[in-house]
């Protein structure tokens, strides 16, 4: 039997990048967050039982230049002066350590980070919600959704890493990334 591929680490990290070229403003993006040396391919949403968060040094420095490295990135690019381009990554764990969590990725414009925070921060935490059977009104507040989930112990703890960028007021490509990225 084949042994499966399930990452034992993840570490979050985020950046910005202006040029008057859209690729390269995405690699500026990607080399402030310190993952343009390696050779990204981009997963879903679920975050393994057996996983630990590092620290985006810790899990750099475990990295080499070329690798093949598993990600979920969010990103968002303008040339529009002034837009606000928002990028996050959220997470949500379970309190129960043998299920796995849900990570939320999201891109869009006008958010500021608290807002965007708070917004892949729920969108994670209700894809756990809804898996372990909790019904949610779609139309209460993230807070109040965030207190029922807590009661009925299924989250213990929910984060994000945000990136916002204003679009470059004379009209150079903006782009903003986030990314959870897995180590094995």
């Amino acid at each position: 039997m084949q042994s499966a591929l399930v990452p034992k680490r993840m570490f979050f990290t985020k950046g910005t990048g202006k040029h008057r070229e859209n690729l390269q403003s995405f690699e500026e993006a990607l080399r402030e967050a310190g993952i343009a040396g390696f050779n990204l391919v981009r997963v879903s949403s679920i975050y393994p039982s057996a996983c630990t968060i590092i620290s985006r040094k810790r899990g750099l420095d475990a990295l080499t230049p070329g690798q093949i490295v598993f990600c979920v990135m969010a990103e968002c690019r303008t040339n529009e002066p002034n837009r606000l381009a928002g990028a996050g990554i959220g997470l949500a764990v379970p309190a129960d350590k043998t299920i796995h969590g849900y990570i939320s990725e999201f891109h869009g414009f006008g958010m500021r980070n608290r807002v965007l925070g708070d917004y892949v921060e729920d969108m994670a935490a209700t894809m756990l919600a809804t898996t372990q059977g909790i019904d949610l009104d779609p139309d209460k507040a993230y807070n109040e959704r965030k207190e029922i989930y807590q009661a009925k112990g299924l989250v213990v703890n929910t984060r994000a890493v945000v990136q916002t960028a204003e679009g470059d007021k004379n009209g150079l490509w903006t782009t903003a990334v986030a990314a959870a990225v897995f180590l094995f």
